[in-house]
């Protein structure tokens, strides 16, 4: 099968070698003299260097190409939050046939989750969805195994993800619960942070756990008032992202809270990171749609605070800890 990555970074390359091994993929960058550098050199040495480029994977910077490739194939998109609608502004004319997106979070400004992004873009013309789940691009481009999730109201775009995404050392499920696959890659983002934030203090493992497990209640409850199921927060788009990304050493939402914790400012630890952090991005968005629904989310409105209203860390945990007792089921 085609495929074509749109997105050059380092999630976008990793899973274009991942599946170059078993399939013809076009990865799309948009400047020309970086594409030609990647294809030069075979590897992409700025946002994932080291790692070869196999046979299968050509690099292009002609966005035409790229649509073109994957007519009757697959069509990735590997942009952050921010890049998704200029992306889609560009594909428009060039009228794509389907497209599955990876990134997680929601929009600044707007508070609107990927796919309404792309239908606000695109129309309901043509079968989406979002491919999401516990994924580092470093383990994804060494071969490692990896279990993703295809989430899309479309049967025909989950059977053609899955035929191309699944196999060797990648399984991927599918759901057709799209809303609640976004909010649980989104929110667990801003989570992450906070357990950085947990860890940076010194606060040990149990703190850390009660912060994963909370911050799990609080993804489920906004997720289902947006139109989520349950059940999809228990899997690997809800808590195998949520652990994944407040636990492991690669993960940049966490390298942001250990930052801050260690007395940095947002703008310093964001500079040292290099690469998006969506956590940083999407927290606000969040906060804004758990007042709208009137949802209780203690621990975002402790992160937003230490990113945006010059609160302590130290504080802010403070305050967490000093919230009333309550039954563990309820708001």
């Amino acid at each position: 099968m085609n495929i074509s990555v749109l997105g050059a970074g380092a999630w976008g390359t990793a899973l274009g070698i991942a599946l170059a091994a078993r399939h013809p993929v076009l990865l799309w960058g948009r400047d020309p003299a970086a594409t030609a550098a990647m294809q030069a050199a075979r590897e992409n040495q700025r946002y994932l260097p080291s790692f070869r480029f196999p046979e299968l994977l050509a690099v292009s910077s002609d966005l035409g190409q790229a649509v073109a490739h994957a007519r009757d194939g697959l069509l990735i998109a590997a942009t952050s939050v921010a890049g998704l609608r200029p992306l889609l502004r560009s594909l428009a004319p060039l009228q794509a046939t389907h497209l599955v997106w990876l990134c997680k979070g929601f929009e600044q400004g707007s508070a609107l989750l990927p796919h309404q992004v792309v239908l606000e873009e695109l129309g309901d013309t043509l079968p989406i969805g979002a491919l999401s789940g516990p994924s580092f691009a470093q383990e994804v481009a060494q071969g490692l195994p990896c279990a993703l999730t295809i989430g899309s109201t479309s049967a025909e775009l989950r059977d053609a993800a899955v035929a191309a995404v699944h196999g060797g050392s990648m399984r991927v499920y599918s759901t057709d619960d799209l809303v609640g696959v976004e909010v649980g890659g989104a929110v667990k983002n801003v989570l992450a942070i906070a357990t950085g934030i947990a860890d940076g203090l010194g606060l040990g493992m149990n703190a850390r756990a009660a912060l994963i497990t909370r911050g799990l209640a609080e993804i489920t409850r906004l997720g289902i008032v947006l139109g989520g199921r349950s059940e999809t927060f228990m899997g690997l788009t809800g808590v195998g992202d949520l652990i994944l990304t407040c636990t492991g050493s690669l993960s940049r939402n966490r390298q942001v809270g250990l930052g801050l914790a260690a007395g940095k400012s947002l703008e310093q630890v964001v500079t040292e990171l290099g690469h998006v952090a969506e956590g940083v991005r999407c927290v606000q968005a969040v906060q804004r749609l758990a007042r709208m629904h009137r949802i209780s989310m203690p621990i975002v409105d402790a992160v937003a605070g230490v990113l945006f209203e010059g609160e302590a860390p130290r504080q802010a945990i403070r305050q967490l800890l000093a919230r009333e007792a309550r039954e563990e089921f309820r708001q």
